[in-house]
This record gives C-alpha cells, structure tokens and sequence, in this order.
C-alpha cells in the first residue's frame, strides 16, 4: 500500500513539472512574433533585434529544462530514495 502511494505521488508530480514546459514554448513563440515585427519596421536593427531574442529565448528555456529534469528525476530516482527510507 504504502509503495502504491509513493509511486502514485511521484507519478502525479512528475506529470505536473512537464507542464513547466508549456511557459516557455509560449514565450518563445512570443518573443520570436515580436522580433520579426521589429525587424519588419526596422530591418537595420536586424542584428541587434535576433541577437535579444535569441538570449531570452535562453534564459526561457531553462524553465523547462528544470521542469523536464525534475520530472524525470521524481519518475526514476525519487521512487527508490522514498521507498528505503519507509
């Protein structure tokens, strides 16, 4: 019963860290619809404009990434730590 449990919460929150990865492909999406407006009305700034998005879409990145390891660690290591220690 009580490895039924364990398995069942860290299932749960592994689904539910996967959802972290919705944030940035939406930002992402964002970012990159807003960039090819600017460079559509100022197609100097072409450079300076890609340059940004391709740091913000970075740094967005890393939320998902953090979601999608968080997730599998509570999928294949979280399981085993909890168990030994009940």
């Amino acid at each position: 019963m009580e490895r039924a449990i364990v398995l069942m919460g860290c299932a749960i929150g592994a689904g539910l860290a996967l959802i972290a990865g919705i944030g940035p492909g939406i930002g992402e999406g964002y970012a990159a619809g807003k960039a090819c407006e600017a460079i559509g009305r100022q197609p100097e700034c072409k450079g300076d404009v890609t340059s940004t998005m391709l740091l913000g879409c970075a740094i967005a990145e890393t939320t998902g990434i953090y979601g999608f390891v968080t997730g599998l660690l509570l999928l294949f290591v979280a399981p085993g730590l909890f168990l030994g220690m009940l």
